[in-house]
């Protein structure tokens, strides 16, 4: 018989051929495809092998686990080990991975113990030096790699990069093009990485014939040509955009449950049924109950029997997590939200409006500092680690973190950098509040004093994190040239803020949020560009970390 004919049975515990007849009378817990040049895997309690067409083995050995054959060569794993077999069960190469996959085109995805991937040739050898997060298969030479910023491209046979397009996820080309998610949603690339059309979709598959079928964000399929029009719609839209926009006009339903939950101590009660729960919280029952299946519809708590605890989402508003969110609860339906609504006067050239005192305000309300000082460290916390390896501070750099708040940043950096001292420099009140919260070290150093006046410090890197984005033009340019007065020549500054593009609107509502709350504005790479040269510094590059935060490093020339 030939082995290309048989097929698994409905029990997958042996082959038949097309007809049902049973291709030998051996029975396994599971079997899988045969693939040239004629063997099948199979599996029978703790051993895996490969077996002929007739059910006899193809070789002595057994693995753990055992896959088809592709091009001549075969995945198997023993225990943790992986690697590659010829058809009569030889090892290929000398080297084993925590996992490995299929042949395609010469090259094969392995995975090392610390949980990188590359591509290795059929000797086992590696293609190429780079080491990626994550790569795929290849497919007619070029294959897709993930970088350990999470974003993705392609690269050719030799680990050469194509096009220099990264996009948060991708795929292989499929007749020319290939599907990419940028941050607005899905679309399709040509082999220079570039979208061929500007509409962006929540899902797109592959283009068949000249058409591809796709899903709008409002839950409409339809199918588009490569040009990105619509031949045709295959299903109505699943949500209404009165519905979804009426939803966006109550966002402050959500702003308000939450604060309000934080100040009755709801998430400190829990664990607890709703007659504990209302006790804890000075509530009568029936409203207590309401309060929690608010919360629960945003994911904050659930129920379980007849308990109430916290999800994940909202063990971040307990006040002893160090991540927490509840100072940030009351500030946004508080202080935060009072100032959004003079966004008219705002925008308005004609209505007189002037930024409001933030830091003013906060400075002169102890309670107020503390609460908002808090709130900016956990967002240090969560957005800075990844921020941090890219710095790349060299051995025992003096560094400036100017508007460094209560130094959670600063310490990040010296637990990286052992031998780096800083300086975080920020207005008394803070420093004054730092100092008391946090154990000393010889590393760390603390310097009250002005932005905007002479810092009276000498350091090789100044670092600005999310501290521009809080002013206007000429503000941030004045702060630059105080970084500028503290470094020699060869000195670097960091600038680490989110930036706008030119062609999507993420971030967008931030930088409406900067404009009442601070005067300030989130830019794009090109404004932050023209402020350090004015400033007197010179870019010498850009670097991402990921969808919210982006480095970059100015020289003193």
């Amino acid at each position: 018989m030939s082995w290309n004919t048989l097929i698994v049975s409905l029990d997958s515990s042996h082959h038949t051929t097309p007809n049902g007849t049973p291709a030998y009378d051996n029975r396994f817990d599971l079997v899988l495809k045969f693939h040239a040049p004629g063997l099948a895997p199979v599996v029978l309690g703790q051993k895996a092998w490969h077996i002929y067409p007739d059910g006899a083995p193809a070789y002595s050995q057994t693995f753990t686990k055992t896959f088809g054959f592709y091009e001549g060569l075969a995945a198997v794993a023993l225990g943790k080990d992986w690697h590659h077999i010829t058809p009569d069960g030889q090892d290929v190469y000398p080297q084993r991975y925590a996992w490995c996959g299929n042949f395609q085109g010469g090259r094969c995805t392995v995975r090392t113990a610390d949980n990188l991937y590359y591509h290795i040739t059929p000797n086992g050898q590696s293609a190429y030096r780079q080491r990626w997060r994550y790569a795929g298969d290849y497919k007619d030479g070029i294959a897709v790699v993930q970088s350990a910023q999470g974003t993705s491209t392609h690269v050719d046979q030799q680990g050469n990069i194509v096009h220099g397009q990264w996009f948060l996820d991708l795929d292989v080309f499929h007749k020319g093009y290939a599907r990419a998610k940028t941050d607005d949603g899905w679309t399709h690339v040509d082999t220079r990485g570039q979208p061929v059309y500007r509409r962006r979709f929540a899902t797109v598959e592959p283009f068949y014939n000249g058409q591809a079928r796709v899903e709008r964000f409002d839950g409409a399929l339809e199918v588009i040509d490569e040009s990105g029009v619509t031949i045709c719609e295959l299903r109505s839209a699943r949500c209404s955009e009165f519905a979804a926009l009426s939803q966006d006009m109550v966002g402050f339903w959500r702003t308000h449950t939450i604060a309000t939950a934080v100040k009755l101590g709801v998430m400190e009660s829990l664990p607890a049924d709703e007659q504990e729960l209302a006790k804890r919280c000075g509530l009568p029952v029936r409203e207590a109950i309401r309060l929690l299946r608010g919360l629960q519809e945003l994911n904050l708590v659930r129920r379980v029997a007849d308990q109430w605890e916290l999800t994940l989402r909202g063990s971040y508003l307990c006040v002893n997590n160090p991540l927490t969110l509840a100072d940030a609860a009351i500030e946004y339906a508080g202080p935060l939200q009072q100032m959004w609504k003079q966004l008219g006067d705002a925008l308005s050239m004609n209505s007189g409006w002037k930024p409001p005192e933030i830091f003013n305000d906060v400075a002169s309300d102890k309670q107020r500092c503390e609460t908002h000082h808090r709130m900016l460290r956990s967002y240090a916390r969560h957005d800075y680690p990844v921020v941090v390896p890219c710095l790349k501070l060299r051995r025992d750099e003096r560094v400036i973190d100017a508007g460094g708040g209560l130094g959670s940043f600063a310490r990040l950096l010296v637990d990286h950098y052992p031998t780096v001292q800083v300086t975080v420099l920020d207005r008394p009140e803070v420093v004054q509040q730092a100092q008391t919260m946090t154990l000393p070290t010889n590393s760390i150093a603390w310097r009250a004093n002005d932005l905007f006046e002479s810092w009276g410090l000498v350091a090789d890197v100044v670092i600005l994190s999310r501290v521009l984005h809080d002013w206007g033009d000429a503000s941030a340019l004045r702060i630059l040239r105080r970084a500028r007065n503290a470094l020699a020549s060869g000195g670097r500054v960091f600038i680490v803020e989110m930036l706008l593009a030119e062609d999507h609107a993420a971030g967008a509502l931030c930088d409406l949020h900067l404009l009442v709350s601070t005067g300030g504005q989130e830019r794009t790479a090109q404004e932050y560009t023209r402020l350090l040269n004015d400033a007197g510094f010179q870019v010498v590059s850009i670097q991402s970390t990921g969808p919210l935060l982006t480095v970059i490093e100015g020289e003193v020339p």
